[in-house]
């Protein structure tokens, strides 16, 4: 089994975000969207032939539905199709999760005309991060497949293979942006990384947890707890996608509620229904 974790820049049109569910079929296991952020999150598990199909369907409607020219969210992004990740279940099957990566990324090229940018292990054996492409892209960084130059309509899409992570926020009231951007810089480390967002009144610290063996939900929380100023607060904690399960067990599940996790989240859980 994979997970494909397609992230869309459209956060608001409910219309476009359930025929893009539609399109994704029983590969589908859950759906992530924000207005603020303009942006959804659709998370597709399955084995290896219904998870391509439903992902290519998934990406032909979004082409067909959705522009970016006019599209304006707090996070960043350069395409419509803007990140697409392949997840290894299991980690023996790594080798796997980049060969459907590498087959996605030629189909978008051929198929749909859009530039293209891998992150993960190379078939060089270097290692690109996402950062890296969103910082380097159409500069010092050429697309990996695909024209040269994004589409007006479509921009370009970064297609990657990577490891299980934990994608998460941290809604913060009684702070600014500068405080949250300076929060945001004492946290990040090679397991984690942050960027911080004025949603228009709370500020969000968002999180993806990139080693999950090493670093849990609550040690960041706590650490956000103890660099707010005078009169912050963590408002709430809100998961983003779905979480392994192994993740979940290794919290108190006294503390599941204010982390933003529930069993009900869980890869496990979702393929079970």
């Amino acid at each position: 089994m994979f997970e494909c974790v397609i992230n869309i820049s459209e956060g608001r049109d409910v219309a476009a975000l359930d025929e893009l569910a539609a399109a994704a079929s029983n590969s589908l296991r859950d759906v992530h969207s924000d207005a603020r952020h303009h942006r959804s999150v659709f998370t597709l598990i399955d084995e290896p032939d219904p998870l391509v199909a439903h992902v290519h369907a998934l990406i032909d409607a979004a082409y067909g539905r959705l522009d970016l020219r006019g599209h304006a969210g707090v996070h960043p992004r350069f395409g419509v199709v803007d990140v697409v990740p392949f997840v290894a279940l299991e980690p023996a099957c790594a080798d796997e999760a980049r060969a459907l990566r590498d087959d996605l990324a030629r189909w978008l090229a051929s198929a749909h005309q859009v530039p293209v940018f891998l992150y993960g292990t190379l078939e060089d054996g270097t290692v690109r991060t996402l950062p890296e492409v969103r910082r380097r892209a159409f500069t010092s960084l050429v697309p990996d497949v695909g024209p040269p130059a994004p589409s007006p309509a479509r921009g370009a899409v970064a297609v990657g293979a990577r490891a299980p992570l934990v994608a998460w926020n941290l809604w913060l009231s009684g702070t600014t942006l500068d405080e949250a951007r300076a929060i945001a810089r004492a946290l990040r480390r090679p397991a984690l990384r942050v960027l911080a967002f004025d949603l228009g009144g709370p500020v969000q610290v968002s999180c993806n947890i990139v080693d999950t063996d090493s670093l849990q939900p609550s040690q960041v929380y706590d650490e956000v707890a103890a660099m707010l100023a005078s009169g912050g607060a963590i408002d709430r904690a809100e998961l983003v996608g779905l979480v392994p399960g192994a993740v979940l067990e290794r919290e108190d599940p006294a503390r599941w509620a204010q982390l933003g996790l529930s069993p009900e989240a869980t890869i496990e859980a979702r393929l079970a229904r």
